[in-house]
């Protein structure tokens, strides 16, 4: 890894990120002769700005709680103090080194990702009824109308789709900490196009390169892409003086004065 990069990957970071969101693509790496899949995590941080910053990437091939603990303690030691709400996809062990780390954090399950998980069970014909259903459980006004709007969508779908009302059961303490905010705040943290942006952008040097050389390889074409990026973050994500504002009411007692 160049000085350059590694110097990016270890810099210093700002105390309080309100929202972090985490997410991660696959890229291909040649080792030891054969080529295998790898995960590129990202970790995105919106700061009281509210504009977006990349806090850190890290390559894995198998991840767990270890790998995710490791994450967030070097996050850390960075000087990252506290996180308001970290957005994420589902991972294995990922929720529980959050809380270790950062105990203080809600988390919450990214809606997107969970959607385009239960559609991968559901037929063509029915994919756009499943996917409203859904958004009337993640929609809801309260918890409690988001759990009758889930019954429903059981009673409707479970005889066809039994597995996606059982996801969703199973991850229940993970898609409910959105009810405990205001409008202003899920619109912040359901939006993930601070990252699926991001993200779409390194897929295209992904596919332009197919097969990486080295670890180090990947991570230094995903670098400069990420610099180059980072240039039109100049405006805060949408919404996010209504936010800022209810973090404050919210987090009163751990938000800066």
């Amino acid at each position: 890894m160049s000085e350059e990069v590694r110097h990016w990957q270890s810099r210093p970071l700002e105390a309080l990120y309100p929202i972090v969101y985490v997410d991660g693509l696959v890229i291909k790496v040649r080792e030891n002769q054969r080529v295998v899949n790898k995960a590129l995590h990202l970790v995105l941080g919106v700061n009281l700005q509210g504009h977006k910053e990349l806090l850190g990437m890290w390559i894995a091939q198998n991840e767990g709680a270890k790998f995710w603990l490791s994450v967030f303690t070097e996050l850390q030691s960075r000087g990252v103090k506290d996180i308001f709400i970290t957005c994420m996809d589902g991972l294995t062990g990922l929720p529980e080194a959050v809380e270790t780390v950062f105990p203080h954090t809600r988390v919450q399950l990214c809606m997107v990702h969970l959607v385009r998980n239960s559609l991968r069970y559901v037929s063509h014909k029915h994919a756009k009824e499943v996917a409203t259903d859904l958004k009337g459980i993640y929609s809801a006004a309260t918890e409690m109308e988001a759990e009758l709007n889930l019954e429903a969508f059981a009673q409707k779908w479970d005889a066809q789709y039994p597995t996606i009302s059982a996801s969703w059961r199973a991850r229940w303490s993970r898609v409910i900490p959105r009810f405990a905010f205001s409008p202003d705040i899920r619109k912040a943290i359901y939006t993930t196009n601070a990252i699926e942006s991001l993200n779409m952008t390194l897929r295209k040097m992904t596919r332009n390169r197919r097969i990486f050389p080295s670890d180090e390889s990947a991570f230094k074409v995903m670098y400069l892409a990420v610099q180059t990026v980072s240039k039109k973050w100049t405006m805060p994500i949408r919404e996010w003086k209504p936010a800022l504002n209810r973090f404050a009411l919210e987090f009163a007692d751990r938000f800066p004065q």
